[in-house]
């Protein structure tokens, strides 16, 4: 019984996946947009210098005077892009 109990929870830890986690910065204003985008060039470029890996990078709209820069990463990733980028928060994704 405790080889099979052990079995079965070592493919339970293997089978359990890293959360993902939304890091985002919002912009305002009449440049919100173009604000955002841009802030996507340079989450992309830190992800590359530092060769870390993300999911997704884009933007997103709230309203047409709030847009949100985004990158979407892995939990154990999260705390090096959260410490150098200061993301205004964060979500789970």
């Amino acid at each position: 019984m405790k080889v099979e109990r052990s079995l079965f929870l070592s493919i339970i830890k293997k089978k359990k996946m890293s959360r993902k986690i939304k890091l985002l910065w919002d912009f305002r204003g009449e440049d919100a947009k173009k604000t955002a985008e841009h802030h996507t060039i340079h989450l992309k470029d830190f992800a590359t210098l530092e060769n870390l890996s993300f999911y997704e990078i884009d933007i997103q709209e709230k309203n047409e005077m709030l847009f949100s820069a985004f990158i979407i990463v892995d939990e154990k990733d999260m705390k090096t892009y959260r410490d150098a980028l200061k993301p205004h928060r964060g979500e789970i994704a």
